[in-house]
């Protein structure tokens, strides 16, 4: 039976670390996708105000995504970044 040394389980709790940070991926899609539908149906009952709408959902849609590139740049810090070298 082999036994795993210090070094190979920190690689692996890294890549589990990394699985589960993106995990935060599936809140701004959820978010954004509800956003894009409420603006759709606001445009829907108000065509002239388009542009504002479509600025105002381009804007929050950003902030949100924001959350899910901080969970993927810990995902690539924790795969690729070795603390022992």
């Amino acid at each position: 039976m082999n036994q795993v040394t210090g070094q190979e389980f920190i690689y692996g709790m890294s890549a589990v670390g990394a699985g589960i940070a993106m995990i935060a991926g599936i809140g701004p899609g959820i978010g954004q996708g509800i956003a894009a539908g409420y603006a759709a149906s606001a445009v829907g009952h108000n065509p002239g105000a388009k542009s504002d709408i479509t600025s105002t959902m381009l804007l929050g849609q950003a902030v949100a995504e924001t959350t899910g590139l901080y969970g993927f740049a810990v995902a690539i810090i924790l795969m690729f970044v070795k603390p022992f070298k």
